[in-house]
């Protein structure tokens, strides 16, 4: 307990005091963090389950410590597995190996319950802001370690309103996603796009890219925030980008 208190008083420079007590009964001297943190802030958050997918949130705040204070806080019920600030520094608030509540109500292909098979990285920005150098290269770093360590393909890398259509917006269209798949987190088209096959359904293409139909033209407007498309429902996607995405798809293992 004694490591547990020591970690209170290093953290009242950041927390206000009503927050640290909450802090106190989350903190366990049996945390795994991962190797890339450079912090650790324990969240009750949380529940046990193993990695397949990597969902990329924005914190919608104007500084790191407001979502540090609802991501730490047990009332909130809310958490993810790391928060990467503006200056490019990891904090681990839930271990990888524990089922972290960042997605919520969500699906992606055959998942149902996202927070299950996923591990949420929350990114310190406003949401209509640019995502800035510091943070993007500190996040490049984490997604390499977690590619790495759990033996992740380019079709685990999603970001919330992917996994979420029509009820999440994050991380914005600013973010970039064609850098990230240059990298091999995630895929991207560019255009000009190859004529898809005749008679191309754009929402079963959709579908094999990993959307929930539930919603179809939720799901369309998700697909052109993340991939540079137009955004508007089913009618308004071009077929050949929905084409080009979905065999990418296909090409890294999708089913």
């Amino acid at each position: 307990m004694n490591l547990c208190i020591d970690r209170i008083h290093a953290w009242r420079t950041w927390l206000a005091a009503p927050l640290v007590a909450g802090a106190l009964v989350a903190c366990t001297p049996a945390f795994k963090a991962g190797p890339l943190a450079d912090e650790v802030r324990p969240s009750p958050n949380y529940g046990a389950r193993r990695v397949s997918l990597v969902v990329i949130h924005h914190t919608s705040n104007g500084s790191a410590l407001p979502a540090l204070r609802t991501l730490t806080n047990p009332l909130s019920e809310v958490s993810a597995h790391y928060l990467i600030t503006r200056e490019g520094r990891i904090v681990q608030l839930v271990e990888e190996g524990e089922r972290a509540w960042h997605a919520g109500r969500s699906r992606w292909g055959s998942i149902n319950d996202v927070n299950s098979a996923s591990i949420g990285i929350e990114l310190d920005n406003d949401g209509v802001e640019p995502y800035g150098e510091a943070l993007m290269a500190a996040l490049y770093r984490l997604l390499a370690d977690l590619r790495a360590r759990h033996q992740l393909t380019a079709l685990a890398f999603v970001g919330h309103a992917d996994v979420a259509p029509g009820r999440k917006v994050d991380p914005s269209a600013l973010f970039p996603w064609s850098d990230m798949a240059q990298r091999g987190f995630g895929l991207w088209c560019d255009a000009p796009y190859p004529e898809p096959a005749a008679g191309f359904d754009v929402a079963l293409g959709l579908q094999a890219i990993g959307y929930d139909l539930g919603a179809p033209d939720a799901a369309a407007w998700s697909f052109g925030l993340h991939y540079g498309g137009r955004l508007g429902g089913l009618a308004e996607l071009d077929p050949a980008h929905v084409a080009c995405v979905a065999a990418a798809a296909r090409a890294a293992g999708a089913p």
